[in-house]
């Protein structure tokens, strides 16, 4: 089933539903979109970050501590 199918089949189903059904189903479709957005966004920001070079510095980092800084408490 292609997706202007499953559009076809949606819209006409929702057209025969009563009107509060219809606000269910345009709340989770709403609902839907937005969590798609917001995993895009976090997509997006992720790519800019990694391509960033604001975390560079890191990279070059001196160690401050060493293993024998490490008390064993047991």
């Amino acid at each position: 089933m292609t997706k202007q199918n499953i559009i076809e089949k949606t819209v006409h189903i929702i057209n025969l539903l009563p009107q509060e059904k219809a606000v269910d189903i345009f709340d989770f479709a709403d609902f839907l979109m937005k969590k798609q957005e917001e995993q895009n966004l976090v997509q997006q920001m992720g790519y800019i970050v990694a391509e960033s070079s604001s975390f560079e510095f890191l990279k070059n980092e001196e160690d401050l501590y060493t293993e024998n800084d490490v008390v064993n408490i047991s």
